[in-house]
């Protein structure tokens, strides 16, 4: 489970700063069905894509401490979760958007979960001692 923790924190980290990067290089124009208009839009694309790369890069940060940071991961999966919540109230209030969101939509609603689980059996794992043991004391027969 630990490898699946870190591989999958990982991954997601990098691929958050990629995204990043790309969003501040190319603005409005790297993303689908946003036109190319509007500097309101653009700089808000831009900002928004900093703020992802910076995510990214504490994802990266949690992923590569020993043990893997749990409280750190859960946090980010809930943010990440957070995101669906949001593309659920675009969609409630203006309707579908272009497939590809729908795409990164359900990315966002399945993955959390996985992550939640992964920390949990990292943290079980990682336990030791009396406070592992329901109770909090360990037999003594």
């Amino acid at each position: 489970m630990t490898a699946a923790l870190k591989w999958l924190s990982l991954l997601m980290g990098y691929a958050c700063v990629a995204i990043g990067i790309f969003h501040i290089a190319l603005g409005i124009d790297g993303i689908p069905d946003m036109g190319s208009d509007g500097a309101t839009a653009d700089s808000q694309t831009r900002f928004f894509g900093a703020i992802f790369l910076g995510y990214g890069l504490v994802w990266l940060r949690a992923a590569r401490r020993d043990p893997v940071d749990t409280t750190a991961i859960r946090w980010l999966a809930g943010i990440f979760a957070l995101g669906a919540f949001g593309r659920a109230v675009s969609i409630a209030v203006h309707g579908w958007p272009h497939w590809f969101q729908l795409v990164l939509t359900a990315i966002e609603v399945a993955l959390p979960p996985v992550w939640f689980w992964l920390a949990a059996a990292e943290d079980r794992r990682t336990r030791t001692g009396p406070a592992a043991v329901p109770g909090g004391a360990l037999p003594t027969h």
